[in-house]
């Protein structure tokens, strides 16, 4: 992309064919994918290395933010596919080289079609190069907010389900599995957005050093001080968001002990109330010969009022306890 007019300060995208040289002021070269035959095009023109797929995975904080020939290399972790099932990671390097800035990446963050639309819009970018990468990473923290902030409200909804309609979940153990699987993928999402947040902090960090050692203008410097410590109430929120879903899953483990130990205690009583008139049963069964109710006329019919007598006492004894 390049400025359409200086005063307007307006990128104007340009998808290049396969051959095609790069224009002269292009300010931000957005690499997607890109082919051995595109590094080499862009190493070039802008006298830089493009890193490799296998380079921007490495984890070391030395690889991945790092001066070398006049340029800035800045590799952050940025959350992707936010919105689907199947969130995930994945490295993205921004690389400062006088007037431009490229961008290298293998995946689809939702962050860089929002910029590349709003800097084609009149006035929706700065004019330099920086400007454009501290555009760009403002829309990134953006993009993360309205990730937590649309999960903080999934969150909200499921402290609801579990807490306030817990009754109406009794005996319906594929809700609370629902529910275990929901906090389990929210879980999973704001971790992953805590650590582009992170990784993006640590970009911010080194980004700062270099420009107190750099003839930068001052509002950008500002610019970045601010876009940090949103960064890091970001961070505290995302924290804060983590420790209510670990208390959330504890809840709902918690009710499914509960109903647990419901279904146990009835197995119980039922236990204890069979046992009186399975032993009447049993003494009877026996048959002795010396056992005179077994003549009466009327044994029958007194062993199973006893036996009915013996169930119904225990009940009613639990129900006085308050055990049932």
């Amino acid at each position: 992309m390049k400025l359409d007019d200086a005063n307007v300060c307006r990128l104007e995208r340009q998808v290049l064919p396969p051959g095609e040289t790069l224009p002269a002021d292009a300010v931000w070269i957005d690499l997607v994918a890109p082919t051995r035959e595109e590094d080499r095009l862009v190493e070039q023109h802008l006298g830089i290395e493009i890193p490799t797929r296998e380079d921007m995975e490495d984890i070391e904080p030395s690889e991945l933010l790092y001066s070398e020939n006049g340029a800035r290399y800045m590799t952050v972790r940025l959350l992707f596919a936010a919105d689907s099932d199947e969130p995930d990671i994945t490295a993205v390097t921004f690389i400062l080289k006088g007037s431009a800035l490229v961008t290298v990446r293998y995946d689809e963050p939702r962050a860089f079609a929002m910029f590349a639309n709003r800097a084609g819009k009149q006035g929706g970018c700065g004019a330099s190069a920086e400007e454009v990468f501290a555009g760009l990473i403002e829309t990134i923290i953006d993009r993360l907010a309205e990730v937590l902030q649309a999960a903080g409200s999934s969150i909200d909804r499921i402290s609801h389900a579990v807490f306030d309609v817990a009754d109406k979940m009794t005996g319906r153990h594929g809700e609370y599995q629902k529910t275990l699987r929901d906090l389990g993928r929210y879980g999973t999402l704001i971790s992953m957005s805590r650590e582009s947040l992170v990784s993006i902090e640590r970009l911010l960090l080194f980004l700062s050093v270099v420009y107190r050692a750099t003839r930068v203008p001052v509002e950008l410097r500002e610019q970045v001080r601010t876009t940090l410590r949103d960064l890091q109430s970001l961070e505290e929120h995302a924290t804060f968001q983590s420790g209510k879903i670990q208390f959330l899953l504890d809840a709902t483990l918690g009710l499914v002990n509960l109903e647990q130990n419901n279904i146990i205690k009835l197995f119980s009583v039922m236990a204890v109330v069979f046992m009186p008139p399975t032993l009447i049963a049993s003494i009877y069964g026996m048959n002795f010969k010396d056992m005179p109710e077994l003549e009466l006329w009327f044994g029958y019919p007194v062993a199973l009022v006893a036996m009915v007598v013996a169930a119904i006492a225990p009940y009613l004894f639990f129900r006085w306890k308050r055990w049932l």
